[in-house]
């Protein structure tokens, strides 16, 4: 069964340039970009429902078509899908401040222009988001990703009999799962307890993630690295990639350090402080800087095409 409608979202946007920025690395079998179609499998009233969304807009006059499909849908599928992509990608965040403030910078306006369009995305729920983030310690952002694939191979629901289209595992999929089975998946002894504990903890409600809606971004901090596993640098991934705080810039990403010394050609190394002195004078939307960083880093590998270029 399957079920098709149209999406508007605020202009300009483009699909292509949100969608990299939440799957960062083309071997992502969760967030998949196939020939212009975004695609995910996602778990609505405990049916799988596997989606796929097409741009056949121009980012000016931006037009989404969404299509879902299950073996049984749920009847609320069209205002349940509406709600995912609008929270994850963005679809009706609004960007003007910061592209008022780029207008008055000519490096960040250079940076802003080319990527026009894309809207700072944010994964589904704050759980994977900090799955992820455990996941990607440590280790490559290519390794953490292949993590994570097994960790959806082994524990994600089927949409239908398709092996590709598996849902992210939800805490109760995972609450009740050995830790040393994740050792199978090649994690480190420690981040499968963190996956585990951190399930457990949703399950059990004594971690509820809407606590964190009334805390400003240091107690926020300070009350997710009380959570096994996560620290600093996972903590403000998740305020930035999982609550969408665009000021938060993780300080603590030794990459985005990297794509930022690199963007404004500093010689020395930046340390945690040093990143949110240079960062100053783009408050508040550091986390946007480092959102169209990565972009910039993606189009260099050949993964985007910026604006402007042919």
């Amino acid at each position: 069964m399957d079920a098709t409608f149209m999406l508007t979202p605020s202009p300009p946007f483009r699909l292509d340039l949100t969608v990299w920025a939440l799957r960062r690395r083309p071997d992502n079998i969760v967030d998949r970009w196939e020939d212009g179609t975004y695609r995910r499998a996602l778990v609505i009233e405990n049916q799988p429902v596997e989606i796929a969304v097409t741009q056949i807009g121009p980012p000016d006059v931006p037009l989404l078509q969404v299509k879902a499909t299950a073996d049984q849908l749920p009847a609320e599928i069209e205002p349940a899908v509406t709600d995912f992509i609008d929270w994850t990608l963005g679809i009706h965040r609004d960007l003007t401040g910061f592209y008022h403030l780029a207008e008055q910078d000519v490096i960040l306006d250079l940076l802003a222009d080319r990527f026009r369009g894309m809207r700072p995305p944010r994964y589904p729920s704050l759980f994977e988001c900090l799955v992820n983030a455990v996941a990607c310690q440590q280790v490559t952002l290519t390794l953490g990703i292949r993590l994570l694939n097994r960790l959806v191979e082994r524990h994600g629901i089927p949409v239908g009999s398709d092996v590709v289209a598996r849902a992210f595992p939800r805490p109760e999929d995972l609450a009740d799962v050995a830790p040393e089975s994740l050792r199978d998946l090649q994690f480190s002894r420690q981040k499968a307890r963190a996956v585990v504990e951190l399930a457990q903890a949703y399950v059990s409600g004594a971690f509820d993630p809407r606590e964190l809606n009334t805390l400003d971004d240091e107690a926020a901090v300070a009350r997710l690295i009380e959570l096994r596993g996560i620290g600093r640098w996972s903590a403000e991934y998740a305020l930035l990639r999982g609550m969408g705080r665009l000021e938060v810039f993780p300080g603590d990403d030794v990459g985005a350090r990297k794509n930022l010394r690199n963007w404004l050609d500093i010689a020395g190394p930046l340390d945690y402080d040093g990143v949110h002195q240079t960062l100053e004078r783009w408050e508040p939307y550091a986390g946007l800087v480092y959102l169209h960083l990565l972009l910039d880093r993606l189009a260099g590998a050949g993964y985007v095409e910026g604006n402007g270029v042919s």
